[in-house]
């Protein structure tokens, strides 16, 4: 990135105002340009899309469409829209950076289709790393939740009925493969480690991680699965990635595995998984994400007693806002400054 004295950034997503003061405070050579009544009320926290219900009005999408087409950045994908950004793109030949609010942004911007003239020309950023503990919790929730029988639990609750004892599973004597050593990952792999489980790692690269025994590639998670207790899956969704964790893997964990997922749904092959939960080759599932979002009322996952299902809200924390306002206020400091920013999308992440 070229050094540069001011940066016109406009906000293409739902934020709080007092957050938008916050980031031009962090990072004063920059004009955020705002406009709140263009922007879709905020339901929660990380409710970068906002209130599906509310709509603009023509005038005010083409207020809108003239306002991020005026911007040297954007603070968010258009209505988290990979059409839209396409669009943006296209109109707006002095656009140079977008900050995405999602840490798997670059599955957003490999949907747009954008030519390699634009890749060159406009660099992307993703939010990684402001999620990561959050979906490292849910991690450790759901094998915790596997080894501990919480379907059985609960439904010996249910029916109010005091059983025998029976032995659990024991998280610490357990190897827990992880699929995924990006930010995620790698906190995943630390909270493992802390309560003693032994740990592989999958990943795209060959890299070293604390508390990892020893990392394979991704075409190589077969070959371990039989070693494997459990398996997390935290990785993005890309063509590359896509169900790349099916049968095969699945049938090949040690018989009643946990299977958990804090990455992408498109990641895991569903139909393998129902029926390996079926048949007991999977002893327990939690998955935040599912291949299709919302999940399909007809999806037999719902109906499983050995499938946690949640509506892909594990990574939302009250300060997820401004931790992103916070990255992405360094990221305007480096581009300003002429640094490398953080979390650029590579091409090997758009494959």
């Amino acid at each position: 990135m070229s050094r540069t004295d001011r940066l016109r950034m406009v906000l293409a997503t739902p934020l709080e105002e007092e957050l938008c003061v916050l980031f031009e405070e962090l990072e004063p050579r920059v004009e955020l340009v705002r406009d709140h009544s263009l922007l879709p009320p905020m339901r929660h926290p990380g409710d970068h899309g906002g209130d599906p219900s509310w709509s603009r009005t023509p005038e005010q999408q083409a207020r809108f469409e003239e306002l991020v087409d005026s911007a040297e950045a954007l603070y968010g994908i258009p209505d988290v829209s990979s059409a839209a950004l396409a669009r943006t793109v296209a109109a707006n030949p002095r656009l140079r950076w977008v900050q995405t609010m999602a840490a798997g942004g670059a599955s957003q911007v490999g949907a747009a289709g954008l030519a390699p003239q634009d890749l060159d020309r406009v660099t992307f950023t993703t939010s990684a790393g402001v999620h990561s503990g959050t979906l490292a919790e849910f991690a450790l929730f759901g094998l915790l939740a596997g080894a501990k029988t919480l379907p059985r639990l609960l439904d010996q609750q249910r029916s109010r009925t005091w059983s025998g004892r029976w032995a659990m599973g024991q998280l610490h004597q357990q190897t827990v493969l992880v699929v995924g050593l990006g930010n995620i990952g790698r906190q995943t792999a630390q909270l493992l480690t802390a309560v003693g489980a032994r740990v592989i790692g999958a990943n795209r690269s060959a890299i070293e991680v604390e508390g990892v025994e020893r990392v394979v590639g991704l075409d190589q998670i077969a070959e371990v699965a039989p070693e494997a207790d459990a398996i997390v899956v935290t990785l993005p969704g890309a063509p590359a990635t896509e169900g790349l964790v099916g049968e095969r893997v699945l049938g090949a964990l040690r018989r009643g595995a946990t299977v958990v997922n804090v990455g992408r749904g498109t990641v895991i092959d569903e139909p393998a998984l129902v029926r390996a939960l079926q048949d007991g080759a999977v002893g327990f599932a939690a998955l935040d994400v599912t291949e299709v979002e919302p999940l399909p009322a007809e999806s037999p996952l719902w109906g499983l007693p050995n499938a946690l299902i949640s509506p892909h809200t594990a990574a939302l924390n009250p300060l997820e806002d401004r931790r992103i306002a916070e990255l992405t206020a360094e990221n305007a400091r480096r581009l300003l400054d002429g640094e490398t920013l953080r979390n650029v999308v590579g091409p090997d992440d758009l494959a």
